[in-house]
């Protein structure tokens, strides 16, 4: 199960990937395996040497017990130290920005992958959605004389 980050993709042009671990906790898992993650608000941020997730929503799995739950806490990213801080100068002083591509099952685990992203123009958005449109009618149209 993979769970793909489509405001990000349509927002940023994606340069870089890497995939990191996240800090859960059980009824978190349980949550994201039922399909239950908003990452459209989501970010990633690099404070004191460490990257967190900041904004994710993972709503509160039913039969939890929890009673003071945040659904969108800061949630702490495992990645090496070499990693993050290739990452903080990538993003110190340009204009990208750390966002999260999706979220998907690894060896029973749950792996994140990040997307060092630069910011689309709003020509570039209505560019690609024409792109994609002609694609479908030209399909369409295949489809349709055979």
């Amino acid at each position: 199960m993979k769970i793909v980050n489509k405001k990000a993709l349509h927002n940023y042009h994606i340069l870089e990937r890497i995939e990191a671990g996240i800090v859960l906790s059980g009824a978190e898992v349980k949550s994201i395996r039922a399909g239950r993650i908003d990452l459209g608000e989501a970010y990633v941020r690099i404070l004191n040497g460490e990257a967190y997730l900041v904004n994710a929503n993972i709503p509160k799995f039913q039969e939890s017990s929890q009673k003071d739950y945040d659904a969108t806490k800061s949630r702490k990213l495992l990645l090496h130290k070499d990693q993050i801080d290739s990452l903080t100068s990538k993003v110190s002083g340009k204009s990208t920005t750390l966002v999260p591509v999706a979220i998907y099952e690894k060896n029973n685990k749950f792996k994140l992958e990040v997307g060092l992203g630069k910011s689309k123009k709003e020509f570039d958005k209505r560019k690609v959605v024409k792109e994609r449109d002609h694609v479908r009618r030209v399909e369409q149209e295949l489809r349709g004389k055979e």
